[in-house]
């Protein structure tokens, strides 16, 4: 008789332990970015599931517990829907200064802007640049879409975790300490508005590219 097994999900449509593969698979199957690990004992995934939250980014291997990730390749969107927001972001170098800025996708209008900040990378921008799109339309109580071009940004948004190679110094501490408010504002809000790949072979550089490649 095989051994029960107890699957924790981190990452699906709900989130938790459970007893049967089939009800785990009921959770992460099709759901991009899916997270999830069995165990032996419900202790042993309880206390995984418990330390595993409480970290702010997560790392690939934490003490040794390698936890599978379902990704699903990001397939950009075929129909342009101008009544949206775009984001990007540029980084001179990589490592180097990053800034990022959101706009109306119609009217170009820039709705935010982040200063360069220093040894930051192209992904961190372009993920702080999508979280900052979602809390801005909240506040505006708006369900409209958000686009970016960076699938790396889109799977962390949707996986509320930022797996960066990025070594975490002085010089780089205020992206850092905004990727850890953007990953608690993640986790304590819901948002209704689809996050969408642009479609750069069809749509050309999205509208708020910095124009710098």
């Amino acid at each position: 008789m095989a051994s029960k097994k107890y699957y924790a999900v981190l990452h699906g449509r709900e989130t938790g332990i459970f007893t049967s593969w089939a009800e785990c698979e009921k959770q992460i199957k099709g759901f991009s970015g899916a997270v999830y690990k069995s165990f032996k004992t419900r202790r042993e995934a309880e206390e995984a599931l418990g330390m595993i939250e409480q970290l702010s980014i997560l790392p690939i291997n934490e003490d040794g517990m390698k936890w599978q990730e379902i990704t699903e390749k990001i397939i950009p969107a075929t129909e342009l829907i101008l009544d949206s927001v775009c984001v990007d972001a540029s980084c001179i170098g990589n490592p180097g200064d990053v800034e990022y800025r959101g706009m109306y996708t119609a009217t170009r209008e820039v709705i935010f802007h982040k200063r360069p900040m220093q040894n930051g990378t192209n992904n961190l921008g372009e993920f702080l640049a999508i979280v900052h799109a979602l809390a801005h339309l909240k506040k505006q109580g708006s369900d409209l879409p958000i686009y970016s071009d960076s699938e790396t940004a889109i799977i962390w948004v949707s996986n509320k975790k930022v797996r960066t190679t990025l070594i975490q110094d002085t010089s780089n501490q205020e992206i850092f300490n905004l990727v850890e408010r953007a990953l608690n504002w993640l986790k304590n809000n819901e948002y209704v508005n689809p996050i969408l790949k642009w479609n750069t072979l069809d749509w050309g550089e999205i509208p708020a590219d910095f124009g710098r490649k």
